[in-house]
């Protein structure tokens, strides 16, 4: 069972949080897009903050008056002895003691990585200090499985960095997942590999990691019952502890995961995948026909998925089969107090990607569901590299804008997106081409921490924030 420290003021700044995107995104479907006008965005590019600086270290782009710190880089010397991992990935912030900010942070490492992306020096020198219980895979040579999570202790008043550990071990290309109003992480991993001659392990699963200022490495238990598949991200319904799921495939699901206990996902539970109602197979992803247009909203129903470990990797298509609706690579995922918001990165004719919304019936995952049934709704289809170039991460800024990571094939932005559907830009990577990711606003909303993933960094942004709360 995951200890849950802060659990009360984690929950106020869940619901807080939940409550900004609840608000900032009431109205966005009547000006994002309507069939009336036959235009798929409607929406238009922004000052937001102002026009961007150019910065003369060459790293990170920013409106003026705001300034980054960088706090975390991979290879770095952490508090426990191991190094920071490499390629950063999905990030959630907890509130801490003493007003302290908790991040856990997911590190992308792949099979095809060399040992000096993980934790544990390059040749693996370290690996001796590790508990081999402690590690999901140790894999079956001298190699083991490098990916996992790191957790992070940063003050947003001296914006500096207090601690860092390994929290997670073992496991493989943990790409984002989500936080839980208990105050845990949820890492995903993003990969389909089963037991082999390199793996002692099947891989495709999630693990919880609590978030706590002491320095642990914790067990890896997978949450078998959410299912082995390309997991992303995933939400949680404060309300009735329903867990939802993206996939990262060009044919995925979105899946929910009802758990036999609300927070303890370990304890098991049912997955199933959501259905149009009255649209069995629905192509959500506007590839060759615009089937859906912003604005549009549908009801939805939910079957149960059978066989979950996935052993033929077929999942997403036995689910189609029975009528789920078909995604275009589910991504980022994050829950509103009305909502759980989703990124679909190649959703759209242009493949440039899609926001959707599902609203939960007020009766989720009961027998009265199919009295007021959830909803799900098409938000944002730009088809256009200059306004969004294929969302990744999402996250919501307190004054309830959608906060969008860029992953495309070119320059990468942090955007922002308002109620009104219009986009600006925040940052710019000035350092690579790699995809920002993380991103993820401190408890006191006064810093907003993102990381670069392919450069291995991770850095604090802090500024007028202000300027938006009053627009």
């Amino acid at each position: 069972m995951i200890k849950r420290p802060h659990l009360v003021s984690s929950r106020r700044h869940f619901l807080k949080t939940s409550a900004a995107i609840a608000l900032g995104f009431s109205g966005l479907h009547t000006l994002a897009g309507c069939r009336s006008t036959g235009l798929v965005f409607a929406g238009s590019t922004v000052d937001g903050f102002g026009g961007l600086k150019k910065d003369p270290d060459g790293i990170l782009d920013l409106p003026d008056g705001f300034s980054y710190t960088i706090f975390s880089r991979h290879g770095d010397l952490m508090n426990d002895g191991f190094f920071v991992p490499g390629s950063h990935d999905g990030m959630a912030a907890f509130p801490g003691p003493d007003g302290k900010t908790i991040l856990v942070r997911n590190h992308e490492v792949t099979p095809s990585k060399d040992p000096s992306f993980g934790p544990f020096g390059k040749q693996n020198e370290l690996l001796g200090n590790m508990d081999p219980g402690l590690l999901y895979d140790a894999g079956r040579g001298l190699e083991p499985c490098l990916g996992g999570t790191t957790t992070l202790v940063y003050d947003t008043r001296t914006q500096g960095l207090d601690l860092h550990y390994l929290s997670l071990a073992g496991t493989l290309t943990n790409c984002a997942g989500g936080p839980t109003p208990w105050n845990s992480w949820v890492s995903c991993e993003e990969i389909e590999v089963q037991e082999n001659d390199r793996f002692k392990k099947d891989h495709g699963y999630c693990f919880e990691v609590p978030a706590t200022t002491t320095p642990q490495v914790f067990s890896p238990i997978p949450l078998r019952d959410m299912g082995r598949f390309k997991h992303e991200a995933i939400a949680v319904d404060p309300a009735s502890g329903v867990v939802y799921l993206t996939e990262d495939q060009w044919d995925s699901l979105i899946y929910r995961f009802i758990p036999n206990v609300p927070g303890e996902l370990a304890k098991g539970g049912l997955l199933q995948a959501l259905v149009f109602t009255g649209h069995n197979r629905m192509d959500t992803r506007n590839w060759d026909e615009q089937l859906v247009d912003p604005g549009d909203s549908f009801p939805v129903s939910w079957i149960d998925m059978e066989d979950v470990h996935n052993p033929e990797n077929d999942l997403r298509l036995r689910g189609f089969e029975k009528g789920a609706a078909r995604f275009a690579r589910g991504e980022g995922m994050w829950y509103g107090n009305d909502g759980v918001y989703f990124a679909c990165t190649n959703g759209g004719k242009g493949r440039k990607g899609q926001i959707w919304k599902y609203t939960p019936s007020p009766f989720e995952a009961t027998s009265r569901e199919t009295d007021r049934p959830g909803r799900v709704e098409l938000f944002v289809e730009p088809n256009n590299p200059g306004i969004i170039d294929n969302a990744d991460n999402i996250t919501v800024a307190p004054w309830g804008d959608l906060i969008v990571c860029e992953d495309g094939p070119d320059e990468q932005n942090l955007l922002g997106i308002t109620p009104a559907g219009d986009v600006y830009r925040i940052a710019h990577n000035a350092i690579s081409h790699s995809e920002f990711a993380g991103s993820t606003f401190s408890p006191d909303g006064s810093t907003l921490f993102v990381n670069i993933q392919h450069d291995g960094i991770s850095l604090a942004i802090t500024g007028p924030w202000h300027q938006r709360r009053n627009a």
